[in-house]
């Protein structure tokens, strides 16, 4: 049963409970749901001349991104109807911000997709769920969206991150039949094991809750500056641009460029005079390894997505708050607060990901959902206030929100979702994060189902069976490796392989690594054995030692060209981050697997070498990895006298 938004206020304080203290039970103080639109609104009538949204070229007031939500939700006219569920493709902008706000207005579900994704995926979503339109450039959308009906939207063209055009695209194949239930604010798309994504759908209730949070812990107020940062595919996103839209503050669109180097995002910090980020754990890791920047007006920093490996120092000037949380429990549902005046800075340990926040029930369970005593390991389970309305699909709903234990009673909760997380209560409710309990991973802080990876391989009539490892290196980071049978047959390259399943699969979720097997091992059972298997690519992996000359370039290079130094550096760099000793000279960096998160690690490793400071485009706009070698030799090449 879904729980009523208007359910009784949970106690006051987290040890508050009623309960044994010494079981692994914790409760947030008491929280109260409220409209989060009708918020937005009260501020656009209280100040309807603040900045709302602040870019490079310009600043919509609250006037301007009211009025601006009116239009479109009018051109969308009847098309569109409370309930719909919307796929939204754009990115960080003014133009994302006054979408969400139109079809808040309308009562329609918003369904953010990311600004390019993948042609296959979003057909596949299409087919499974009940969309009635996708919003974004007609280029970005797949064929059947290209080809259907068009309704140009009056969104903003010019500012970060804008789009060249926008449009409402119906398809005129028939839709998917799963509807968002009724309630529904937003639904985001999280990994499935079927091979498909799955979507859950959050009521405002819910997300008021969180706001409400976010609000009294960060004191975010009219004159503040609120990043628009995590990638519009993923839920924290929603936190940051309805935390600034129900507070009186400003939204500042995040560059591009700010995602695949923290140096770029530091000095964007900066330029942009920002007081409140949100940002991925393992885009603020680096950051921590080095003096923290100075003047920063940043007050406030959350972060989430990945565990934390280490506190922030004593020079770090923001308050850090280290946050959990499924997108099943709406963003997060834990934090802790950390500042460089605490007595544990700069630990090199991992801080425990926090308490309950308020309206959030936290239990540790054994495999029979019984809570356990105070400091044993288990699953945890959240419920409350926090909690979505559930997947689209009822019958995953049913598998992963289930009833409460029976003994001892939690007022006021009738379900907890199953984390699948391996957490530790400690004395004070405080969780300590231990790994998750089943094959889901993450990685760049984005949770990946294994298996839907593979199922994307296996859409290739090349590709007889794929499994797919995580391969760690000893700072913790991980990386994806697909062991690949062929069909019989076939011979497919492994850089094709990998081609194929970008537009399946997210950024995040696309190994770094392909390797043309003819068997996996297995276990007694008989099933694949993937701890052997993740082995066998560890060992292949630092058995795999680069060679002195450019070898193992693509075929087309010069095979008798001798690596320069910096050459040999560079791509010895990219080799381990990517955990691919094939990659040659020849490749370009994303084409050979780089992500954001390992483009950023690659730049500082390269500055700690070379002194040189390269950004991302730089490194993005090289041909190959030896023009980028060639670019840090040039900047590091003292000018003559007089040139």
């Amino acid at each position: 049963m879904i729980q009523s938004p208007t359910a009784v206020a949970l106690p006051t304080t987290p040890q508050d409970t009623g309960l044994d203290t010494e079981l692994s039970i914790a409760q947030g103080p008491a929280a109260e749901p409220s409209s989060v639109f009708a918020r937005f609104e009260e501020w656009a009538r209280r100040a309807p001349q603040a900045p709302a949204v602040i870019d490079s070229t310009r600043t919509w007031t609250y006037q301007d991104l009211d009025a601006a939500a009116s239009q479109v939700a009018a051109a969308l006219g009847d098309r569109v109807r409370p309930g719909d569920l919307v796929g939204v493709c754009l990115d960080r902008s003014a133009a994302l911000v006054v979408t969400a706000v139109a079809l808040a207005r309308i009562g329609a579900v918003y369904l953010p997709l990311g600004p390019r994704p993948g042609e296959r995926r979003t057909q596949a979503v299409t087919e499974d769920l009940d969309v009635a339109c996708l919003i974004g450039d007609p280029a970005v959308l797949p064929a059947d969206h290209r080809g259907g009906q068009h309704t140009p939207l009056p969104l903003p063209t010019d500012g970060v991150n804008a789009p060249a055009t926008a449009v409402a695209a119906f398809a005129d194949a028939v839709r998917g039949t799963r509807r968002a239930p009724e309630g529904a604010l937003y639904a985001v798309l999280t990994s499935g094991s079927t091979g498909r994504p799955k979507a859950v759908a959050v009521a405002e209730a819910s997300l008021s809750v969180a706001l409400d949070w976010y609000r009294a812990e960060t004191g975010l107020a009219p004159g503040d500056r609120q990043s628009l940062l995590i990638g519009v595919a993923f839920d924290p996103h929603l936190l940051e641009l309805w935390a600034a839209l129900t507070s009186g503050a400003a939204l500042v669109p995040a560059p591009d460029d700010t995602r695949w180097d923290s140096r770029v995002l530091t000095d964007w910090w900066r330029d942009s005079g920002l007081t409140h980020a949100v940002a991925a754990t393992p885009t603020v890791e680096p950051l921590l390894d080095r003096p923290w920047p100075q003047g920063l007006e940043l007050r406030h920093l959350v972060v989430g997505g990945d565990r934390m490996r280490r506190r922030p120092g004593t020079d770090v000037t923001a308050t850090v708050h280290n946050a959990y949380g499924p997108a099943e429990a709406t963003v997060l549902a834990t934090a802790h607060t950390m500042r460089g005046t605490d007595p544990e800075a700069g630990d090199r340990t991992p801080p425990p990901i926090g308490t309950a926040l308020p309206g959030v029930t936290l239990v540790v369970t054994d495999d029979e959902g019984r809570p356990l005593a105070r400091g044993q390991e288990g699953e945890l389970r959240v419920g409350g206030h926090c909690l979505a309305l559930g997947y689209l699909d009822p019958e995953l709903t049913a598998r992963r929100f289930t009833p409460p234990p029976r003994e001892p009673a939690l007022p006021a909760i009738d379900r907890l979702y199953r984390t699948g997380d391996r957490v530790r209560m400690n004395a004070d409710g405080s969780l300590d994060f231990l790994g998750r309990l089943d094959d889901q991973v993450k990685i760049s802080g984005v949770r990946i189902e294994p298996v839907e990876v593979e199922a994307a391989f296996e859409q290739d009539v090349r590709v007889r069976t794929a499994v797919v490892t995580v391969l760690r290196d000893s700072s913790g980071h991980g990386r994806l490796v697909a062991h690949v049978r062929p069909a019989d047959g076939a011979a497919p390259a492994p850089g094709e392989l990998l081609d194929a399943v970008r537009s399946w699969l997210p950024e995040q979720a696309v190994p770094t690594a392909v390797r043309i097997v003819d068997g996996f091992p297995l276990d007694a059972n008989g099933k694949v054995d993937r701890p052997a298997l993740a082995a066998l690519a560890a060992e292949a992996s630092a058995a795999a030692t680069p060679r002195t000359d450019a070898a193992e370039a693509p075929a087309d290079a010069d095979a008798d060209d001798t690596a320069t130094a910096t050459e040999l550096l560079v791509l010895t760099t990219v080799r381990d981050l990517l955990g691919r000793p094939g990659t040659g000279l020849g490749d370009h960096f994303t084409d050979a697997g780089g992500t954001s998160i390992i483009a950023a690690r690659l730049l500082a490793a390269l500055e700690r070498e070379t002194g040189v400071r390269l950004r991302a485009p730089e490194l993005l706009r090289s041909t190959d990895l030896r023009a980028f070698a060639a670019l840090i030799d040039h900047r590091r090449t003292p000018r003559p006298e007089g040139a």
